[in-house]
């Protein structure tokens, strides 16, 4: 038995719980001692171990440059598999959790100025983003689109900023007016967005287009990625370890490597978290993850092992 790409686990104390909004419960968590925690950059996650079996992803919505807390913005999901659930019923000030992480694949890269487009929760990474941008004196906007303004999370926080900031809640405006928010942007503008799936698409759609590198966009859930093109098996080679596997058309490569007793951490299995991510050696993959930028994808030496394929027949993994 193997085990590969175990991360750093921390137990902290949820020292603070808030409602940031309808359905929205803001904690802080600590170490017990008050040390430092891991240093992170605008745009991380973590993950929240909660109970066997259920773990967990939330970004990080607090200020980096406080070491000793971390702090998370968690929206109630009825329809979800009881991760938000637990948080709002059970997880009470003093009580311990296990946290792995923090891990980024939405880093925000310096620029001079920021359109920030956030739908719903999807405003948790951008608080830190705009905590940043703000800081080091960077022209920047927001756009905060939600279905009420009372669902809408740390009003009051980002208030504090006036006119930068416009909330748009849907049963007043509708939907965001993207046609009007993503014209004429400046040539040295990046543009963030994270929310629902629909309005990733919707700015997707408007970007077509745009220079590689302009969007920047972190997903919840999975994109919509059609069959797998290979339709038959192929081998997977983990060349650290020596174990070889066929990885059948009804799995996933991730589940024949536990099958012949490789565990990689893993977390969401649906290509969304990031946790998977494994170094590829050889061979061409068929990436179907929603984590790994186009050019990232392009390079071929790293892949989601959750839902990515071979297109040919063997991939060599770094395990």
């Amino acid at each position: 038995m193997t085990t590969q790409h175990s991360e750093p686990e921390h137990t902290v104390v949820v020292s603070d719980r808030q409602a940031a909004a309808d359905g929205v419960v803001a904690l802080t968590v600590q170490r017990a001692d008050g040390g430092a925690l891991p240093a992170w950059e605008p745009g991380a996650h973590v993950d929240l171990v909660l109970d066997a079996g259920l773990e967990r992803q939330y970004s990080l919505c607090g200020d980096p440059a406080q070491a000793d807390r971390w702090r998370l913005g968690i929206l109630r999901e009825p329809e979800g598999r009881g991760g938000s659930a637990f948080v709002h019923d059970k997880l009470a000030v003093g009580d311990t959790v296990t946290v792995r992480g923090p891990r980024n694949h939405f880093r925000l890269e310096r620029a001079p100025s920021y359109l920030f487009v956030a739908g719903g929760i999807g405003i948790t990474p951008i608080l830190a983003m705009i905590t940043r941008a703000h800081r080091e004196g960077a022209d920047w906007r927001l756009w905060y689109g939600g279905r009420r303004a009372e669902s809408m999370a740390f009003q009051e926080e980002l208030a504090a900023y006036g006119d930068r900031v416009r909330f748009w809640p849907q049963d007043v405006h509708g939907l965001l007016p993207l046609d009007d928010v993503l014209a004429g942007l400046d040539a040295d503008t990046l543009v963030y967005s994270c929310g629902p799936e629909a309005l990733l698409e919707a700015v997707e759609a408007r970007a077509v287009g745009w220079p590689t590198g302009v969007l920047h966009l972190e997903r919840f859930s999975p994109k919509e990625v059609g069959e797998p093109v290979r339709r038959s098996a192929f081998r997977v080679v983990c060349e650290q370890s020596g174990v070889t596997v066929e990885v059948t058309p009804d799995r996933t490569i991730l589940e024949a490597l536990e099958a012949a007793g490789v565990f990689i951490d893993s977390s969401c299995r649906e290509g969304t978290c990031g946790t998977c991510e494994t170094d590829v050696l050889g061979g061409h993959i068929e990436h179907r993850d929603s984590v790994l930028t186009p050019d990232e994808q392009a390079a071929g030496d790293r892949m989601m092992v959750c839902v990515s394929r071979a297109f040919g027949d063997e991939l060599v993994l770094d395990l």
